[in-house]
């Protein structure tokens, strides 16, 4: 866990289905960045979220 981080709760689809899951990263950009190298291009972020504490 880098310093700042923060929580996001991270909304995609793929192959259909919308999958929803949190993500620890600095920022909003970050979250999308990991998800897409978990991912590869075959997801499509829908939306991403910081979590309320």
């Amino acid at each position: 866990m880098q310093c700042g981080a923060k929580c996001f709760t991270v909304q995609v689809e793929i192959n259909g289905e919308i999958k929803t899951f949190p993500v620890t990263a600095r920022s909003p950009i970050q979250a999308r960045k990991a998800v897409r190298l978990q991912y590869e291009e075959a997801v499509k972020i829908i939306s991403v979220r910081a979590e309320k504490k």
